[in-house]
């Protein structure tokens, strides 16, 4: 387990500013979106804006960064799942994840993320990491200076601009863990651009997004890594706190990359309670959006 501080100068170099304007409801894709005849102007005066507030948390640390990762040691199993073990070879923790079941074109897999770890019937060792980061802490003192002096515009700039910030800040980390800690790809020299184009080797999808919807699996990536350490918490809704905070897992394989389960059917849910040890009704619960049915 490794803690690491997250410096906002370099951090702000990371920032996929694309979506900063999407939540101001800005429609453009960086940079072009200044040269937008409609919005043009409105996003270069919101970009401006932020920098210069970027430039007051460079040099003020007002707002703090933080994170943690480590990498296991994995197998997969049969039943679409990683076991992680520690060094010792114990077993410490399982992750259960979910398969895709639409009907697909020849020759294309239904894929599962646990087919990005080798399997456990392979004798070399593979690993699995998992990370959590935070750009929020220390945000409530800004929001409520802005507040108090009726600046409602910077109040909400701020929330954003964290957001984005913690979203570099996973970007940042993942890079380092590519080049240093995993080695994979130690002369790696993608620019930006390539870095929101994922041109890289493996993949850190998160728990309630598209290629594993489930969010109470970020109730074990907490139990390992402990990020209350270094206040981040997780609500019983599983959302995280700071709301500026990512969480999620790393894979290495060439062959790993983003996808959509899609709509999951009654017999993958009730073998992914039997896996999970606990009721159908709670699956059901947690994954009302991508179930293939009405539950009764």
């Amino acid at each position: 387990r490794t803690e690491v501080i997250g410096n906002i100068k370099i951090l702000r170099k990371y920032i996929d500013w694309t979506p900063f304007f999407s939540t101001w409801m800005l429609k453009g894709k960086y940079p072009e979106i200044f040269n937008n005849e409609i919005v043009g102007l409105e996003a270069k005066k919101l970009f401006d804006d932020a920098n210069t507030l970027l430039d007051r948390l460079e040099k003020s640390n007002e707002l703090q960064a933080k994170g943690v990762f480590q990498l296991f040691k994995a197998h997969s199993t049969e039943d679409d799942s990683v076991k992680i073990y520690a060094e010792d070879g114990s077993l410490m923790e399982e992750f259960h994840f979910l398969r895709q079941q639409g009907k697909k074109g020849n020759n294309l897999p239904n894929l599962c993320l646990s087919d990005f770890v080798s399997p456990e019937n392979q004798p070399d060792s593979d690993y699995f990491g998992m990370f959590a980061v935070t750009a929020g802490l220390g945000i409530e003192p800004l929001v409520k200076e802005f507040e108090q002096q009726h600046d409602d515009y910077n109040a909400i700039l701020i929330k954003a601009i964290a957001d984005r910030l913690a979203e570099a800040f996973a970007e940042y980390l993942h890079e380092q863990i590519r080049k240093k800690e995993w080695g994979y790809q130690s002369h790696e020299t993608f620019s930006n651009e390539e870095l929101i184009k994922e041109k890289y080797q493996g993949i850190r999808p998160a728990p309630g997004y598209p290629a594993c919807p489930d969010h109470t699996e970020k109730a074990k990536i907490f139990n390992l890594l402990q990020p209350d350490k270094i206040g981040i918490t997780l609500t019983e809704s599983f959302a995280m706190y700071p709301q500026a905070a990512v969480s999620g897992f790393y894979f290495s394989n060439v062959e790993s990359k983003y996808f959509t389960t899609g709509k999951i059917g009654k017999d993958q849910i009730a073998d992914y309670a039997k896996r999970k040890k606990t009721s159908i009704l709670e699956i059901e619960k947690w994954l009302a959006p991508v179930l293939a049915y009405e539950p009764n």
